[in-house]
């Protein structure tokens, strides 16, 4: 099992859209978490200007670039006929999918730290709550979400094996399926993956599609199960 966790970091590590998403995560965090803090960009809308550190959904977005992380790592595995070599080296289908599994997430959760916390600083110290219990709770939320969001887009990758339509579809969600129908299915648009997130990270704007704090996190938990669980089931049972 050792070999085959090694091989898997080898993997991810040396993958360009590995450290490609991560800086651009970076950036995209910090520049938001700077236009929060200063206030001085406000986005118009029919209740008026708002503040961007109110907008949960542009505050979230970067995730939909660092879950590229997680997605590549398992799409690319479709990509020359990866996959076959994987498993020609590794048979035991069940074992190599558990490494691929446990690498990518604990890549994942590694790599949200750097991924957030510059942000999260910059926009808990103009608020003037930059203590340690503070920013410790709010960047285990964070590190929670984007794993958890990462393991959605890893299964996902397996399901539609590569990495082209997990991506478009995990954008697509939150910025047009979620802000067309939400105002139409409320109850249904609340326990879409994005909209469990924002509940769970206490960043959720509308109450009709809010859910508490704990029943975001579970939703958003029974999503990466099973992503993850139907991955894993095609992965052992289907052909390559």
């Amino acid at each position: 099992m050792s070999a085959l966790l090694t091989a898997e970091l080898t993997k991810v590590r040396t993958l360009p859209s590995t450290w490609i998403a991560l800086a651009l995560t970076v950036v995209a965090n910090t520049v938001l978490g700077v236009l929060a803090a200063t206030d001085t960009v406000r986005i118009a809308s029919a209740a008026g200007d708002v503040a961007v550190g109110q907008l949960g959904t542009l505050m979230l977005a970067p995730v939909y670039v660092f879950v590229a992380i997680a997605v590549f790592a398992a799409g690319t595995e479709y990509r020359g006929g990866q996959l076959r070599v994987s498993l020609a080296a590794a048979p035991d289908r069940t074992r190599w999918f558990g490494a691929k599994l446990a690498v990518s997430a604990a890549v994942a959760l590694v790599a949200a730290i750097p991924a957030v916390l510059p942000g999260l600083l910059v926009e808990n110290g103009a608020a003037g709550d930059l203590t340690s219990e503070r920013t410790a709770r709010d960047l285990l939320a964070l590190l929670t979400g984007y794993l958890l969001l990462s393991l959605v887009g890893f299964g996902f990758a397996f399901l539609a094996r590569g990495f082209v339509t997990p991506l478009a579809v995990l954008v697509v969600l939150p910025v047009l399926v979620s802000t067309t129908i939400g105002g139409l299915f409320p109850q249904v648009v609340r326990f879409l993956p994005h909209e469990a997130t924002l509940s769970f990270l206490g960043r959720a704007a509308d109450p009709a599609t809010t859910l508490g704090r704990g029943a975001g996190l579970l939703v958003l938990t029974g999503w990466a199960l099973l992503f993850v669980g139907a991955a894993w089931a095609l992965v052992v049972r289907r052909d390559t």
